[in-house]
């Protein structure tokens, strides 16, 4: 994979510098820059370096060009985070699109509008492709969140212009995961949580070939109970999931690491802030109830397997960390993970959302943006956005 290291002079270019912007918004403002603030490091180095960005991302999943989906707010955050003269350009491309571009000077930069606006950017189209390769002269992808979507902006592109390399963010995330799987400071922990056995069940049999430990919390505990024989009352717990549990628990060839499930349980009578809320001691899950976290002995005891870690991976809450009463168990990996002297990388998604919103972000290792790239990653699958850096 080309890096910023392997570019020659920038003075005077144009860079199209692919980015993850698809952040959250609240009445017209950005909410959570997280991605933003990720990718300005790669952004003041070209900049540093005199060239001129042409910047892309998408946000959300427009269906057709709502205006609420605007890349304004990110335009107006980049430009207030990085001191820069930031122009928000009328369309992805176009004429218009191409003369504000072409009138670009060394260090401004010309965010364009959604990507998605344009239906071919998800069906890698070589038309749209094309089109964004006149833009620039060089072709820098910073986006490791869509880095595993061979879109027209990620994979397309980056074919058709020779001049290409991964930004600093990229790097660092390919460079971190794949040591994570190579060569960790162990003993090495997976901690892997959120809602179904089938979206975690190849990233599952990954590290229970290279983990020591793999601590499963969430709703996908259910299933794994199930298997084993226990009630789950009305959790989360497809059939087909509890197949893919039963498969995993019986696996005996190629496998290094331990499984361990929760030994208490929180649950309610629905998923609601106003529910009805019990812990019990024990995984069976009474009739007509839910669980909704992990319990408070789980907690203590997942808490003193990642302190004893040389490096931890989190990538899904330990229950419906949204809502308050069903937050502590998420809470308390993410404060154990903060207290660790280990190697701790944030898998993205709603992990890296709940390490934020409690202010540790700056006590991990690394916190991934691309949750779904992360997992391919470890998966072992090629991801296009990067193979086309080569």
């Amino acid at each position: 994979m080309r890096t910023l290291a392997d570019l020659g002079d920038l003075e005077g270019r144009r860079v199209l510098l692919r980015v993850d912007f698809n952040v959250p918004l609240q009445n017209g403002r950005v909410e959570d820059d997280t991605r933003i603030r990720a990718a300005l490091p790669t952004i003041q180095e070209l900049r540093r370096r005199g060239a001129s960005l042409v910047v892309a991302s998408h946000l959300g999943r427009p269906k057709d060009r709502e205006p609420e989906l605007s890349m304004r707010p990110p335009a107006n955050r980049l430009a207030e985070l990085s001191g820069a003269e930031v122009t928000l350009a009328p369309a992805v491309v176009g004429d218009q699109t191409q003369a504000f571009a072409a009138n670009l000077v060394p260090g401004s930069i010309l965010v364009l509008e959604n990507l998605r606006y344009e239906p071919g950017e998800t069906k890698n189209d070589p038309e749209l492709a094309a089109a964004l390769a006149q833009l620039a002269d060089v072709y820098v992808n910073d986006a490791f969140g869509a880095a595993h979507r061979a879109h027209a902006s990620t994979e397309g592109v980056a074919r058709l212009m020779p001049d290409h390399a991964a930004g600093l963010l990229l790097e660092r995330e390919v460079a971190t995961l794949s040591k994570l799987l190579e060569s960790p400071e162990r003993p090495l922990l997976a901690v892997l949580g959120g809602a179904k056995v089938s979206d975690k069940i190849a990233a599952i049999d990954r590290f229970r070939q290279i983990a020591d430990t793999i601590l499963i919390g969430g709703a996908m505990c259910f299933p794994f109970l199930a298997a084993q024989g226990h009630s789950v009352g009305k959790s989360l717990c497809a059939p087909e999931d509890v197949e893919l549990a039963r498969r995993t628990l019986a696996a005996r060839d190629d496998v290094r690491a331990v499984l361990e499930l929760p030994v208490d349980l929180v649950v309610a009578d629905r998923l609601a802030a106003e529910a009805e809320v019990q812990t019990i001691d024990g995984v069976d899950v009474p009739s007509g109830m839910l669980g909704v976290d992990i319990g408070p002995r789980t907690a203590e005891a997942y808490g003193r397997r990642i302190a004893e870690a040389g490096t931890v991976f989190w990538n899904g809450p330990m229950g419906a960390f949204e809502l308050e009463p069903f937050a502590a168990g998420t809470r308390s990996v993410a404060e154990a993970m903060a207290s660790s002297s280990a190697v701790t990388v944030v898998g993205g998604g709603d992990s890296l959302a709940a390490v934020q919103a409690q202010g540790l972000g700056d006590e991990m290792t690394h916190l991934s943006t691309g949750g779904g790239a992360a997992l391919e990653l470890i998966e072992g699958k090629v991801l296009p956005g990067v193979e086309a850096l080569a």
